[in-house]
């Protein structure tokens, strides 16, 4: 299978998003959550990178991608310097970093492009009707708050959703969350229980938040992580 570039735009320093078309099917079906695989040839050898699903299914052959520039890396360059209608081998949509089923009241907590899954989520699972979902969302900087508006334009719309972003290099200007997420985890949680707390960004922020999580006597199945170096 492969993917046709359809749109690229940067939406912070170095993080660009891209609008896939999956070529030869008529819809791209998966659980929001999960990724999907890229492949390309790097010095004669085939390398896969596999990157998280920014959207909702659409129901077309369409998906969304959320990714950052990486310094020596393979596939993130040549994403990065790909051209509309350009393609690239894809392998179809997996993994377990989805949703528990029946919803109950949750927590997301993500660092940098680990927002990705979680937009992909709150698209399909946030409803005036639904559990209540808090967003943990930590950066550097202001300027790297990938889909704040989105965000903004979810809390107003549906009472119990809270978006907290949380910058762990603020400027003078900043009047909002400062820290890394594990600084406000007590807070979002509360003396609750019995929420799901699921965790995407950096090794280091979700082996913290998992050690914090379980001294706080949550159960290793209500906590649902992904992690990258």
């Amino acid at each position: 299978m492969r993917a046709r570039l359809i749109e690229s735009r940067e939406i912070a320093p170095e993080v660009r998003h891209f609008l896939f078309a999956a070529e030869g099917v008529e819809r791209l079906d998966y659980t929001p959550g999960q990724f999907v695989s890229l492949s390309a040839e790097c010095d004669g050898k085939t390398i896969t990178r596999a990157y998280s699903l920014a959207s909702a299914p659409r129901g077309d052959n369409r998906f969304e991608l959320c990714l950052n520039r990486v310094d020596g890396g393979h596939v993130s360059p040549l994403l990065f310097g790909m051209q509309l209608g350009d393609c690239i081998e894809m392998r179809p949509p997996l993994g377990q970093f989805v949703m528990r089923q029946p919803p109950r009241e949750s927590l997301f907590i993500a660092t940098g492009t680990g927002i990705a899954p979680f937009r992909a989520m709150l698209q399909a699972h946030l409803a005036p009707t639904g559990p209540p979902i808090t967003l943990l969302f930590g950066v550097r900087y202001e300027s790297h708050l990938m889909y704040r508006d989105e965000f903004e334009e979810m809390a107003g719309r549906v009472p119990h959703f809270r978006f907290w972003p949380t910058l762990s290099r603020p400027d003078a200007s900043w009047a909002g969350r400062s820290g890394h997420v594990q600084t406000h985890l007590a807070e979002a949680i509360g003396d609750r229980r019995d929420v799901n707390v699921y965790l995407c960004g950096l090794k280091q922020m979700v082996d913290d938040v998992r050690g914090i999580l379980k001294g706080m006597g949550f159960d290793r199945k209500q906590i649902l992580y992904e992690k990258y170096d």
